[in-house]
């Protein structure tokens, strides 16, 4: 779907229906503000962490003042603006000011620094470390505390605050730490320590990441007896793509790290698109032997720039580079994009807040109105948040309805936009949502449809001048990609796996598959043996919505360049999504070009009608608006509308929680199977879904697990308690294939059957070998009957022994979830997914089960 299907409007426009363009899929802006296109989720007015962290002093070390100034700095410069246009930063009325949905503040408890790990160097220089080490003098009660422990105190803080922008949590470990089993043991004072080591590492990376760290870097302010937790936490952190990753030169000459194994392991990926790119150049640098099967003739997926050309003669240098899928950048700060462009020198141009409504006739929406109404729909969302908690708080297993129907349900009962101008208004902010998720109202869950609130990151949206394929370009250059190569079925067993494509065959140690979730609903690919159950009904139970662009290059910019998003109102509710918002990239495309969304259920029809009928409908709006104030509105250049449901690469743009969905879907989903199948794409992503960052940080993840499995495999002849998978592959009589799966690996339903703390659908094994309130735990949480229906489905986590009596406190499975992820950390994943640290605990419980 590069284009297709030309069409000539009366001048000489060419018009498009765009063929394989990669879906819209990474956007989700957040309001009017950028309304960021498929994959994002960020907030375009979140508040720098700049704010939350204490101003820092003279003598920082290097990775402090300049990563502590802003949350993160580790964006590259900001366009400029054209000469015509207000500054990116200037202020804006709040009534112009929309958002995409109620966010939830990160919330966080205040850092405690630990004064015995980081040594302040002297105030010379904020960059360069000093040998001279200021050791940090005990507070005395009732004595204020010196200028040196104030400054120590204010970058551990902002340190903590780095780290925090980067997804980890602010004072304890991240799950994939503890999976990592990067300490012997959790909590207590080395714990703290590691934390602040960790912390100081990532600050150290995002300050300049243009500079790989090395371990001695960190040690340069960290006291030399805590060398080992300096190792560990360098280790992981560059192991999982943390830091030390992207393309910078100095990155890529770093050597390759030793194999787990050799021969060096080789890995087929499914997919050329961010996830996969992004796995493959980490796999490389991590040791692997890595090729790329991709089905269209280009990398990127549904990050896609294409060049618009003027084919006029009285315009003939008229061209703008337009992004048909992922084109914002949301939230800056942490997001691993912002570090690639710092790298790469690519500006970054801040989405403009500045959204002026039209109504249908072209007169402007009523400033008084707009606030009134605004603020309407946000209650409206509230009352549906109040809902939602007395349904999980009263009912055992908990029910969800259609967030549509809770919406309209609260709006008629008070009376919310009684008059026709207010519902026209109301249907807007209804189709914004609707953007957001890449769905109809009526088909999100009102339970978890903005499940990943909590994680957005914060800082501007921001587009890249030139279009986001530089992206591609730069993390292609230099991967073996196999293009044109339709991937039909993947055969996986004890002695690796076959990927088969309509052309050929390919054979690997182990597959990670990053094909959009549209692709795995359709059911175009065939795994042999069939993938567990719980996946494929992951898999359905997740929605994969549909947005659309009709993009237009026009002769010349009569909208007014100096806004980036204009809004337009429908008379019909039915057709609210219907070029419902514009985005303007005369600033950073090279062109005078023009995008009109499509979103809802009309992005759905919108792909029923041509090309030609829905151009000519855009005119019929930008006219109805511009036509008033004596503006004429000229016939495009050229024109390209994109059809991201019919694409057979995609089938859609990017995942939303659908009814009876969940966050726990998306972990499901990113599980492995057997340690030789792997998964990545945005839908994988329980964080960031239905973001290009999601879909890069998720290709990073899967690169470390693979990592870990290839370790496991290489151990596995020493390690007689390891999984030993047995696949026989038979032929029926009727020529289809049959396939047992025998696994050796028996005893812990035996063992469940008397577990140590069983409650609710909770329960419980204790280390045999430890009984500290900071020991791990195994828990196994069955989830069949509040998800599945009949049957039953069990996830594993690990948790310490200090922290299952206060679930057991707790009333309810559903709260009790929810303090495991919100409070604990604790991440329920499958069998084959806990990691080292799982699979020794498993061990040890067997062990102590046979004496």
């Amino acid at each position: 779907m590069e284009e297709g299907s030309d069409a000539q409007l009366p001048p000489p426009p060419h018009v498009e229906a765009a063929e394989q363009p990669p879906p819209v899929p990474m956007d989700q802006d957040e309001g009017r503000e950028a309304a960021a296109e498929p994959m994002e989720d960020g907030e375009t007015a979140a508040a720098d962490a700049s704010e939350a962290a204490d101003p820092m002093e003279d003598g920082e070390t290097a990775g402090d003042s300049a990563a502590a100034a802003e949350l993160m700095e580790d964006d590259a410069p900001t366009s400029s603006p054209t000469p015509s246009a207000p500054s990116a930063t200037a202020a804006v009325d709040d009534s112009t000011i929309a958002r995409k949905r109620r966010r939830r503040k990160k919330q966080f408890p205040g850092m405690i620094p630990t004064a015995g790990v980081r040594v302040l160097r002297g105030s010379s220089s904020s960059s360069a470390h000093t040998a001279a080490h200021l050791t940090g003098v005990p507070r005395r009660r009732g004595r204020p505390p010196n200028s040196s422990s104030l400054r120590l105190a204010r970058e551990l803080d902002s340190e903590a605050l780095i780290a925090l922008a980067a997804g980890f949590p602010a004072d304890s470990l991240s799950e994939d730490e503890i999976v990592a089993a990067v300490l012997p043991r959790i909590g207590g004072a080395e714990q703290a320590n590691y934390l602040v080591v960790r912390n100081h590492i990532v600050a150290l990376w995002r300050s300049n990441p243009l500079s790989p760290v090395a371990p001695n870097a960190a040690l340069a302010s960290i006291r030399a007896e805590h060398a080992l937790l300096v190792a560990a936490a360098h280790s992981f952190l560059s192991e999982n793509a943390y830091i030390n990753f992207g393309l910078a030169p100095a990155v890529l000459s770093l050597p390759p790290r030793s194999p787990p194994s050799f021969p060096p392991p080789s890995v087929l990926i499914i997919g050329a698109g961010l996830a996969g790119l992004g796995a493959a150049r980490h796999l490389i640098a991590l040791g692997f032997k890595v090729a790329i099967i991709e089905g269209r003739l280009r990398p990127g997926g549904r990050v896609f720039t294409k060049t618009m050309r003027s084919s006029a003669a009285e315009y003939p240098d008229t061209v703008a580079a337009a992004d048909l899928g992922g084109s914002v950048l949301t939230g800056i700060n942490g997001n691993p994009l912002g570090v690639i462009a710092r790298q790469l020198g690519f500006p970054l141009h801040k989405v403009r807040d500045k959204c002026p409504l039209y109504l249908p006739d072209g007169r402007p929406v009523d400033p008084d109105m707009d606030a009134r109404v605004e603020a309407a729909f946000n209650q409206l969302l509230d009352k549906v948040c109040q809902l939602r908690q007395v349904i999980a708080d009263g009912v055992p297993h908990g029910v969800d309805l259609s967030l549509g129907m809770a919406l309209e349900a609260f709006r008629a009962a008070h009376g919310v936009a009684a008059e026709h101008e207010e519902r026209m208004l109301l249907d807007w902010h209804l189709a914004n949502l609707e953007y957001a998720n890449a769905a109809p109202l009526a088909d999100l869950s009102m339970a978890f449809w903005d499940q990943d609130d909590p994680y957005e990151m914060g800082g501007d949206h921001c587009f890249i001048p030139g279009g986001n394929s530089q992206f591609v370009r730069a993390l292609a250059d230099g991967i073996p990609i196999f293009y044109g190569q339709n991937v039909r079925r993947v055969q996986y067993g004890r002695d690796g796996v076959m990927v088969h494509t309509d052309k050929q065959s390919f054979r690997g140690d182990m597959v990670l598959c990053t094909v959009p979730l549209g692709v795995l609903k359709k059911g175009d690919i065939k795994f042999v043996p069939e993938l567990p159950a719980q996946k494929k009904e992951a898999i359905q139970r997740l929605g994969f919505g549909l947005l659309n662009k009709v993009v237009m290059l026009f002769p010349y910019d009569f909208w007014d360049g100096r806004i980036d998003t204009f809004g337009h109102l429908t008379e019909d509710s039915c057709q609210r999504g219907e070029f419902f918002l514009f985005y303007s990239y005369s600033s950073v495309s090279g062109g005078p070009l023009l995008i009109a969304l499509v979103a809802g259920e009309s992005a759905v029809k919108f792909e029923e009608a041509s090309p030609m009928e829905n151009v000519e409908k855009v005119l019929e709006t930008l006219r109805k608006i511009f036509s008033p104030k004596g503006i004429e509105v000229p016939n495009p250049l050229q024109a390209i509308c994109t059809r991201w449901g019919t694409d057979r690469f995609t089938y859609g743009s990017y995942s939303y929680v659908a009814i009876g969905a969940s966050g726990d879907d998306y972990d499901i989903l990113a599980e492995s199977v057997h340690d030789r199948v792997f998964f990545a794409g945005e839908a994988t992503n329980r964080r960031y879904p239905a973001t290009m960052h999601g879909a890069l940080l998720s290709g990073y993840r899967e690169a470390a697990n693979i990592l870990r499995a290839a370790r496991r495999r290489a151990k596995k002849v020493d390690s007689p308690e390891k999984m030993d998978i047995n696949i026989e592959v038979k032929v029926d009589v009727n020529g289809e294939v049959k396939d047992n799966v025998k696994d050796s690996n028996i005893g812990l339903d035996d063992l469940f059957r008397s577990p140590d703390d069983a409650f609710g659908g909770f329960s419980v094994l204790h280390d045999p070998s430890s009984s500290e309130p900071d020991s791990i735990s195994l828990l196994r949480v069955g989830i069949g009957a509040r998800k599945l229906g009949s049957g039953s489905l069990f996830l594993y986590g690990l948790i310490m022994r200090k922290n299952v009596p206060l679930l057991v406190a707790i009333e309810g499975d559903e709260q009790r979830l929810s303090t495991m992820y919100r409070d604990f950390g604790t991440k329920l994943v499958g069998l084959d997914s806990l990691g080292d640290a799982g699979e020794s605990l498993i061990s040890r419980i067997k062990a102590a089960s046979r004496k």
